[in-house]
């Protein structure tokens, strides 16, 4: 069994939100970040039997950004 699962979480200039496992083949998609956070706990209990599921869910959150000069 693991602690926790890692998954990075980025914005897109579509305005959705995704996350993507570190070390799974987990991807979600969502349009809030409240939205993602039911799609990962979905997607991860799905994912891996009881047995093997993570403790918790660490999700990374990536924000990037352009500032003009």
């Amino acid at each position: 069994m693991r602690n926790e699962i890692v998954l990075l979480v980025e914005g897109s200039s579509e305005g959705q939100f995704t996350a993507r496992s570190l070390g799974q083949s987990i991807f979600v998609q969502a349009g809030t970040m409240d939205e993602l956070r039911v799609k990962v706990l979905q997607a991860v209990r799905e994912h891996f039997d009881e047995e093997h599921r993570p403790r918790a869910v660490r999700l990374h959150v990536v924000i990037e950004e352009v500032l003009p000069l």
